[in-house]
């Protein structure tokens, strides 16, 4: 297996070379584990970050994995999959979508407009033309279960090497964050 993964390595690395470029389709970054793509990130401690990448959403508290991959990919392009995901889970649309500024584009707008769904995000045009703004905390249940699942359950410190072993370990810690919401709930009850 190693062999194969060096000698993929290496036909890389030599066309990368031959053609100047710095770039390749599904690079290989790492001989332990094959599967792990850098990921864009652009912020200014990490511009590349290594691992999956995941998209959550949570109803109520509860948290839910929609998508996870190795490989970097617009989230914003994936939304009204991610609307249907939640009518195929509850059997309706939901009223509004809370979101990311990249889940704001035209289409998806216009998609959401058409099944009556309401999107708060940050609006288009020119700041000073717009009047509602989405304010910070109203972000913070996603990025909250995020910061959630990486300090309290070691979402940010996967060690598995095995793709498999990497997917179930967060699907697991998504399991525990809900089974924490849902011991919470109950001792309410």
């Amino acid at each position: 297996k190693y062999m194969l993964v060096i000698r993929t390595l290496y036909d890389q690395q030599f066309a990368m070379f031959q053609n100047h470029t710095h770039t390749i389709e599904d690079r290989i970054v790492s001989i332990h584990q094959p599967h792990v793509r850098p990921i864009p990130r652009g912020k200014a401690h990490a511009k590349v970050e290594f691992g999956s990448k995941i998209h959550i959403s949570t109803i109520d508290g509860i948290t839910f994995l929609d998508k996870l991959s190795w490989d970097a990919y617009n989230e914003g392009s994936y939304m009204m999959e991610f609307v249907e995901s939640y009518r195929r889970r509850l059997g309706f649309y939901p009223r509004e979508v809370l979101a990311d500024n990249i889940y704001g584009t035209r289409e998806n707008r216009r998609n959401l407009k058409e099944k009556g769904i309401k999107f708060i995000g940050k609006p288009l045009g020119r700041p000073s033309a717009v009047t509602v703004h989405v304010s910070p905390g109203e972000r913070n249940p996603v990025e909250g279960k995020f910061g959630q699942a990486k300090t309290a359950y070691g979402l940010g410190r996967i060690r598995a090497r095995l793709k498999e072993t990497s997917e179930s370990w967060i699907a697991f810690i998504i399991l525990v964050l809900n089974l924490v919401k849902l011991a919470g709930a109950a001792l309410y009850c």
